[in-house]
């Protein structure tokens, strides 16, 4: 028979147990913000809380070729970037699968998510000017500021060279710097009847809401304006502050980029699917910038690779362009259009759905492969390459499943979870009481501390690593109780074993949790082991089922070494316990007394 290890002091157990309560609690509130109601609210799933979810399935390559790894993850975070610009908050966007992305947004309903999954497409254009953007009242400057790219910190210059052409063009097709478009490019991007017809319609409704005096002046402006130097401009255009970000995509570019009022942000959360065309003008930003862009020239599709290195002569990082036949061709023709510029910026803007992702300056005609270099830092260099990359392999989406869910159905759908653990718990009590007796207030303690443990590191695990608490979740929570009384059953029926052997109460309880240990650490590890293999094979709610069982049976056994024994051996030393009917133990100790178990071989006791 096992023998019991030296004499244990559950104060000490119980103060590390107190302790790590107290450590739990203080990052709950004060790691939180706003309101004790704010600071103590789990982060809670589609189906507790209402809301949208979309599921976007990646078509297959060119040939037949499935997305990479890669490549899906670029797809995630560019869509992760759409949905943050269309102003929500706390979306999700993960991969699931080989070629699924799910796109959820607990607490509101919003259709524009349905939008998301249009092909990203990245644009090379021409940088006809640039002012700086410094909130909702901006001042204007002419002046092209040096060209950064949203990876290279704002103080830093990059640029874009290659081998010089032998005999460059003078010849320029670029646009003035009003935002004018090219009669080339103004033939090639007539739209179809009926969409200009709905943006005439648009543009109608919005000269009528900023008055046609704004309007008039707002399209004869030449330059950015400077409030500064002209405070009637300023209340002039001051209607131009409350447009709504589709509002703001129905302006002509040369008022987006010639009225502060329109801020970046304002350009940032603009709808996915109102972004300027490739053969038309853009205004587009990068972090204190706001760009007057020309048509795209280069698109996406025309690179062929992409990667970031260090340079060797001067030690910095770079990130390497090459491009397809017509692809460089084009790139040819625009950096010389860009170099031979006659105006002060020779830039080249990366824009990645609308947004600026780098504006090199163009210090040659390149017409071979192009370095970007700057002061970046690895990871910069590698996520502007992994952008550009993206580019010359174009994923397109389909939604496979698009789901509303309003939160009256979440409301249900959390007060469905909270009873059903409620009534788990409930049962799993009445029953330890009924035959544990004074034991089963062991179980309810265990059972309420556990409780408190897995609700603070629901809070947490919600603010750190994004763990939403779904349905399933609670599932997961609600089968964890059965784990639990399964810890409870092997160490009292233990002790009874113990009891009938002939031990006393006292003697016999670390003889039964030095017996009881082992299988309850080894019932554990399994749940564990199927937990875990569950959430690695399985997506979606039986992943979070998998995860929650899994953080419970930890905290389980926490409560099992930190709690459990130690109380028991509490116990084990009052009046109480030695009473037979308050106990639970009453048939064994009863037994016990009267007919006392004969001493053999086999069960005669090893007191130390």
């Amino acid at each position: 028979m096992a023998q019991p290890q030296a004499p244990m002091r559950p104060s000490r157990q119980l103060a590390v147990l107190a302790a790590i309560f107290i450590v739990l609690a203080a990052l709950v509130w004060f790691g939180g913000s706003g309101g004790w109601r704010n600071r103590l609210e789990p982060k809670l799933g589609l189906d507790l809380i209402g809301g949208t979810t979309v599921t976007l399935q990646a078509q297959n390559l060119e040939g037949g070729q499935k997305p990479t790894k890669d490549q899906m993850e670029t797809a995630r975070s560019i869509i992760d970037q759409r949905v943050n610009g269309l102003g929500v908050a706390e979306a999700e966007v993960v991969v699931e699968g080989d070629n699924n992305i799910v796109v959820s947004l607990p607490g509101k309903s919003d259709d524009r998510l349905k939008q998301i999954g249009q092909t990203a497409e990245l644009r090379f254009r021409m940088v006809l000017g640039s002012t700086g953007d410094t909130g909702a009242t901006p001042s204007a400057s002419a002046t092209p500021s040096a060209s950064t790219g949203a990876s290279t910190p704002p103080s830093t210059a990059a640029s874009a060279t290659g081998q010089p052409s032998a005999a460059p063009s003078a010849t320029s097709a670029a646009p003035s710097a009003s935002g004018s478009q090219s009669a080339a490019a103004a033939a090639s991007a007539k739209p179809s009847e009926s969409v200009a017809a709905d943006l005439a319609t648009r543009r109608t409704a919005l000269q009528n809401k900023v008055g046609q005096a704004a309007w008039a002046a707002a399209l004869a402006e030449q330059a950015p304006v400077d409030f500064t130097k002209d405070q009637g401009k300023a209340a002039l255009y001051t209607p131009f502050k409350s447009l709504t970000p589709q509002e703001v995509a129905d302006l002509p570019p040369s008022i987006q980029y010639n009225i502060p009022y329109i801020t970046c942000d304002m350009l940032k959360n603009r709808p996915v699917g109102s972004i300027s065309k490739a053969t038309e003008p853009a205004v587009a930003c990068e972090p204190g910038t706001k760009y007057q862009l020309d048509v795209a020239k280069v698109l996406g599709t025309d690179v062929k690779s992409a990667n970031s290195g260090i340079d060797s002569q001067n030690g910095k990082w770079t990130v390497n362009l090459s491009f397809n036949g017509t692809g460089q061709n084009a790139w040819t023709d625009l950096t010389r259009v860009a170099y031979n510029n006659g105006q002060d910026s020779k830039q080249v803007a990366v824009v990645l759905d609308n947004v600026v992702v780098s504006a090199p300056v163009i210090q040659n005609v390149i017409p071979g492969d192009a370095t970007i270099s700057g002061t970046f830092t690895k990871s910069e260099a590698q996520l502007l390459a992994s952008q550009l990359q993206y580019g010359a392999l174009p994923l397109s989406f389909t939604s496979q499943d698009a789901q509303s869910i309003s939160a009256t159905l979440g409301s249900s759908h959390l007060e469905a979870g909270l009873l059903a653990a409620g009534i788990g718990m409930l049962l799993v009590v009445l029953y330890s009481f009924f035959y544990y007796r004074l034991l089963g207030a062991v179980i309810m303690l265990s059972l309420v501390l556990s409780g408190v443990l897995v609700y603070m590191s629901i809070v947490l695990l919600g603010r750190s690593v994004g763990f939403t608490l779904s349905l399933a979740g609670f599932a997961g929570f609600i089968v964890s109780l059965g784990v639990a009384a399964d810890s409870f059953v092997i160490y009292f029926e233990r002790l009874k074993d113990e009891i009938h052997e002939g031990r006393s109460p006292r003697s016999a309880v670390p003889r039964a949790w030095v017996r009881a240990r082992r299988t309850i650490i080894s019932a554990n590890t399994i749940t564990l082991m199927a937990a875990a293999i569950l959430y690695f094979v399985s997506i979606g709610s039986v992943k979070g089922f998998a995860f929650a069982l899994g953080v419970a049976t930890i905290l389980d056994l926490l409560v099992v070494f930190l709690f459990r024994h130690p109380i028991m051996t509490l116990f084990a030393r009052s009046k109480a316990f030695l009473s037979p009917r308050v106990s639970g133990l009453g048939r064994v100790l009863e037994g016990t007394r009267t007919e006392p178990v004969p001493t053999t071989r086999r069960n005669r006791p090893k007191e130390a």
